[in-house]
């Protein structure tokens, strides 16, 4: 396996099961603020790869008309998940889930959501993963509902700022098939999946997040 950039996922120990990333601290206002524009307001609501936690409670908090399951392939960060719902104390949010959401088939048994929420995966992952996850995303919405996909991405096949190239060659210097996914690509992946209509929508820090919507039938 290849060894990604330690900036790449970076948590520390907060005390007891729970992991604390200045990344999830920096960008859940405005996370939360995406969501409060764009998420349905009540329903199921499914976070895949949900890392430490940290977004979770801050989106249940905003949010609170949704049950939010999070989710998470890995034991330590589940574990943190569920300690931070614990310290929160908030009636919303379900024991974490052990998904790896670009596996095939899991849509069948976890779905239906209104919403399904995704930030900072999709440049970790290699392109087949990530359309595999877009693939399992769709089928796990209910009709009318949304998927959002938040992270750094490539515009028309350039990167927006020095700091974006810089790191998307240490990603694919760790392992070639990873790096930063193109927003031409992205919504063609998006449309094959059945989602319309698709909205992107910039992001502080030259983030981006695409909106897309299941139609009702």
């Amino acid at each position: 396996m290849s060894r990604l950039p330690l900036s790449a996922s970076v948590a520390e120990n907060a005390g007891g099961d729970r992991l604390f990333a200045p990344a999830a601290a920096r960008n859940l206002d405005a996370l939360c603020d995406l969501l409060a524009t764009h998420a349905p307001q009540k329903g199921r609501a499914l976070e895949i790869a949900s890392g430490t936690g940290q977004h979770v409670v801050g989106f249940a908090k905003r949010l609170p008309g949704l049950t939010w399951l999070p989710s998470d392939i890995d034991t330590a960060r589940r574990a943190s998940i569920n300690a931070h719902a614990a310290e929160a104390a908030l009636p919303n949010i379900a024991p974490a889930l052990p998904l790896d959401a670009t596996s095939p088939g899991w849509a069948a048994e976890h779905g239906p959501f209104d919403l399904i929420m995704l930030a900072n995966l999709l440049h970790l992952i290699p392109t087949p993963a990530t359309q595999s996850l877009i693939t399992e995303a769709a089928t796990a919405l209910a009709p009318g509902g949304t998927l959002i996909l938040y992270g750094p991405f490539k515009r028309a096949g350039q990167t927006t700022s020095p700091g974006d190239t810089r790191f998307d060659a240490e990603l694919r210097a760790a392992d070639p098939t990873i790096g930063y996914k193109d927003n031409i690509d992205m919504a063609r992946w998006l449309s094959d999946a059945g989602l319309s209509p698709i909205d992107e929508v910039d992001m502080p820090a030259n983030n981006l997040a695409f909106i897309a919507r299941k139609p009702s039938p």
